[in-house]
């Protein structure tokens, strides 16, 4: 079935991309990773009762993941396949809820916001940016907070935003698959990486998989983020020097790409002295410090993001209609 000129699947990105845009995800709906973070928790916590032995933990983590990657993508598609079975419009709206819950374009957006609309006050600032960082946010003076949310920003963008949406669009590429299982394969490993992989105790070695399973996965959207990025730019050979010259400074092989592409386009420097539960971290310097990173920065930055999606979008939707 086509509705109106474009594809099903075409049509459910679109519309996916749309509900993300106007609506985000509203706290009072029960969203797709509260049930995978809920289910990861579980079996985090069952495996870690079971036993205690390195490598016992190392197979339960490789299973943890498995099973909650693979078991995503395989509830997507048949939530799909059954709604089609009633009705094929009924499939294209839950297609386009469920992969809008995999979008982080206007979460990202209203969280910024939300931190740089409290600017008249620094205690509430560093309150509201606690909720979407993982550092400490107590000490921090409004420099700190600026860089916290930019670098969120940038980390983000790939995790996000590109990486689910291009593996909506290369499911919708396979015939029989669809955008929804492979973009929502990709949320739960990247919240199983959020949630359990971390090199720290107890999660280092029931974790290990879930990290390396999600830096593999990202390592091409963020690349093509990057890439992007440059152009968006018009200075794609500055923008691409400075990111050859600082990413591989940082120990992640996808977050020091993409903080540097903004670094780079935004002339300012991210990175230095981060607090974790009191434990401080030194991050490598991306970036040159030409400029300072205001709130203007930061709109900007949200505008480079936004760009990089709706591009990618249209790149896709393009693609999938001309190979129609």
């Amino acid at each position: 079935m086509t509705i109106i000129f474009l594809s099903d699947f075409s049509f459910v990105l679109l519309s996916a991309a749309i509900i993300d845009h106007v609506i985000g995800d509203p706290r009072s709906w029960l969203h797709p990773t509260m049930i995978m973070g809920y289910l990861i928790e579980s079996g985090k916590n069952w495996s870690l009762a079971c036993t205690s032995k390195r490598k016992y933990l190392r197979l339960l983590g490789i299973l943890l993941n498995l099973t909650m990657v693979i078991g995503s993508g395989i509830v997507g598609f048949l939530i799909v396949k059954l709604c089609d079975q009633i009705s094929s419009y009924l499939a294209i709206a839950i297609s386009a809820l469920i992969l809008a819950s995999c979008f982080a374009t206007r979460s990202l957006t209203d969280a910024a916001e939300e931190v740089i609309s409290k600017d008249v006050s620094l205690p509430q600032m560093r309150q509201c940016l606690a909720q979407y960082v993982g550092r400490d946010t107590a000490g921090l003076n409004r420099d700190g907070i600026y860089r916290a949310l930019l670098e969120t920003i940038a980390e983000n963008t790939p995790d996000g935003v590109t990486a689910p949406l291009f593996y909506a669009l290369l499911g919708a590429l396979i015939p029989g698959i669809g955008p929804v299982p492979l973009s929502l394969s990709y949320k739960a490993a990247s919240t199983l990486d959020s949630m359990i992989g971390y090199k720290r105790e107890p999660y280092t070695y029931i974790g290990w998989f879930s990290a390396r399973l999600e830096d593999y996965l990202t390592w091409m959207p963020c690349r093509l983020t990057v890439l992007t990025l440059a152009v968006l730019s018009r200075q794609s050979k500055r923008i691409l020097a400075i990111c050859k010259r600082d990413a591989p400074k940082d120990p992640s092989p996808n977050s020091g790409w993409s903080e540097a592409a903004y670094a780079a386009i935004l002339n300012v420097q991210l990175g230095g002295i981060n607090t974790y539960q009191g434990i401080q971290r030194i991050k490598p310097k991306l970036g040159d410090d030409l400029e300072s990173i205001s709130p203007n920065t930061i709109k900007r930055s949200l505008m480079l993001m936004r760009s990089c999606f709706w591009l990618w979008l249209t790149g896709g939707i393009a693609l999938i209609e001309f190979l129609r």
